[in-house]
């Protein structure tokens, strides 16, 4: 490898590594923990990696591949799945639940989410969980979005509050969110290094290290509203285009926005 890759690599990794390693020492991560995290992540992208290259893959294949031994491959390769996924899967249905309930005729007046009565056949919060969430209960469903402050209760009905689904009730929910989310990001940045320029996604980002401090909170009243607007208008769209039966063939998109701030000393070199 080129030697001037190899150093930029170097100085990249240690660059998404710091603010990793600064939530895991806050949560009381040892780094033989993270050390065996890492191991598990080489194997399982191992085989991943060789099924992309369209060889089968195999314990011998991903040990040569990442340089781990036969039977800690083996081991790895065994584990059981990772505890997040639960997480994972109530906040996917709970944007599911709150983007039908936005996008769905049936559950709107004038073109908003309407306030729902908590039960009824039709029109009511419950039908909207049964139609948009999968086998999360109604009563669940209601807890999860109050907690996440998306979803209050006035008069017996539910009403829509928030609009984003961003679930911080629990330490699992916040975690994934740290999973998924900066894994998208490093995944499309990943596709960019190597794809053509044809099929590379859209990755970009505005800034500025010369703002006046007084404008702080009215770019980010700016950014948070404009950025809110466009998501909307996308999920609207995506809504639109769902699949309606089991023999169209489904797939996964995001787009996501986030917002940083800090001060130019906190700048890392």
């Amino acid at each position: 490898m080129d030697m001037r890759i190899h150093n930029a690599l170097h100085e990249t990794v240690l660059k998404l590594l710091r603010p990793l390693v600064r939530v895991l020492l806050n949560h009381g991560v040892s780094h033989g923990a993270f050390a065996e995290l890492s191991r598990q992540a080489f194997v399982e992208e191992g085989f991943a990696h060789m099924a992309r290259g369209g060889k089968r893959p195999t314990v011998s294949g991903v040990s040569a591949l990442t340089g781990l031994s036969r039977k800690e491959v083996k081991r790895l390769n065994e584990a059981d799945e990772d505890a997040l996924s639960a997480a994972g899967q109530r906040r996917n249905r709970a944007i599911r639940v709150i983007s039908g309930w936005m996008n769905d005729a049936d559950f709107q007046v004038s073109g908003e989410p309407a306030p729902l009565p908590i039960e009824g056949e039709t029109a009511s919060f419950t039908d909207l969980v049964k139609r948009y969430s999968g086998d999360v209960t109604p009563a669940a469903m209601l807890s999860l979005l109050e907690d996440s402050g998306n979803v209050g209760v006035v008069d017996g009905r539910a009403v829509l509050e928030k609009k984003a689904f961003i679930p911080m009730a629990t330490p699992l929910d916040r975690l994934n969110i740290l999973g998924t989310d900066a894994g998208e990001l490093i995944q499309t940045i990943g596709h960019n290094m190597m794809a053509e320029p044809s099929d590379r996604l859209f990755q970009r980002k505005v800034s500025n290290a010369l703002v006046r401090k007084d404008v702080l909170p009215e770019f980010r009243e700016l950014s948070n509203r404009r950025s809110m607007e466009l998501l909307e208008e996308y999920d609207a769209w995506l809504s639109e285009r769902e699949v309606t039966s089991q023999d169209e063939e489904a797939a996964y998109v995001a787009v996501g926005i986030y917002y940083v701030e800090h001060s130019e000393q906190e700048i890392d070199p």
